[in-house]
């Protein structure tokens, strides 16, 4: 694989996922705000509806639409409960894209992997009867053994599933794990492959760098890492890593640091001085040894994100 050629897709779900955290609930028009930031950062996909709440949800992707922005909209639907049938048809006509999602462990309903394939089924050939166009993702990819997942995910892609996404539900995979995971489906499936990973064990960002190595095409991403628990790989450490390692991601990361206060501001949530990219303390030094060639202690040039060194004396 060519990296100076690989262009990867950053959906974001800081819309959806962002408000799994607790304490945070965005208004119409902070949602707003943060969808205008993040189009104008050059992210590609905005991730807005969330499968427990669709027809809610749908409410502000028609909103949306007023704006006219350059970002594509997308949500989820789960095919284990009985409200995809009224959720499909308004999904489609106000979002350019959806997925559909069987959760894999055994500890979801359905419980039996058949029945899980069988509801799955069922939803697709609904809408492949009616010419809508989805993808399918998988909750709990990385907690089931590998031959369950390629059954699945080739039978949903044979019922007409445009995409396939891998959620590392708990976050407990690995760099690894993934990069076999993701290598193992790439060989088996002929339709672009999204990986979403969770920050439990503080690798989401490099399980997301293993599975774009192993050939996946996009990532689900949120700003700031929100999202439940621990959080989401975060937009920010994504695409500077990619930069860094030379792949294309079409964001803006310029826009970064401001984007990044845009979330802090309308979340709530405090972003550490420590964090990586957006940190304050980023590209600030201290040690006098780093204060003679600073640039080398740096993993990207601070103009790249529009920063100005620090420099301070012991």
């Amino acid at each position: 694989m060519d990296k100076a050629f690989k262009q990867v897709t950053l959906k974001d779900s800081t819309l959806r996922e962002g408000l799994d955290t607790p304490g945070v609930n965005f208004s119409t028009e902070q949602a707003l705000r943060i969808a205008r930031a993040l189009d104008q950062a050059g992210v590609p996909e905005l991730e807005i509806v969330a499968p427990a709440r669709v027809m809610k949800d749908l409410e502000f992707a028609r909103r949306l639409r007023r704006e006219e922005l350059r970002v594509k909209t997308s949500g989820l639907i789960y095919a284990n409960r009985p409200e995809w049938k009224v959720e499909i048809e308004p999904a489609a006509g106000c979002l350019d894209r959806f997925d559909i999602l069987m959760p894999l462990s055994a500890q979801r309903k359905p419980s039996d992997r058949k029945e899980k394939i069988a509801g799955m089924s069922e939803v697709l050939d609904f809408c492949a009867e009616r010419g809508t166009k989805v993808g399918v993702g998988f909750p709990h990819s990385t907690q089931v053994d590998i031959d369950f997942l390629l059954e699945i995910a080739v039978i949903a892609i044979q019922k007409g599933a445009n995409r396939i996404t891998i959620y590392d539900t708990n976050g407990s995979s690995d760099p690894f794990a993934v990069q076999s995971l993701i290598g193992r489906l790439g060989q088996e499936c002929g339709v672009a492959i999204f990986f979403h990973a969770h920050n439990d064990l503080g690798l989401a960002a490099a399980n997301s760098l293993a599975a774009v190595l192993a050939g996946a095409d996009g990532l689900d991403v949120t700003m700031n890492g929100l999202g439940d628990r621990a959080g989401n790989a975060s937009l920010e450490q994504v695409a500077m890593g990619f930069y860094v390692k030379g792949f294309r991601t079409g964001i803006h990361l310029k826009n970064l640091t401001e984007l990044s206060r845009i979330v802090e501001e309308e979340s709530g949530v405090r972003i550490s001085k420590l964090a990586p990219v957006v940190g304050e303390f980023i590209v600030s030094h201290r040690s006098a040894t780093h204060l003679e060639v600073p640039e080398v202690f740096e993993a990207f040039d601070p103009q790249v994100i529009g920063a100005q060194r620090k420099l301070t004396n012991p």
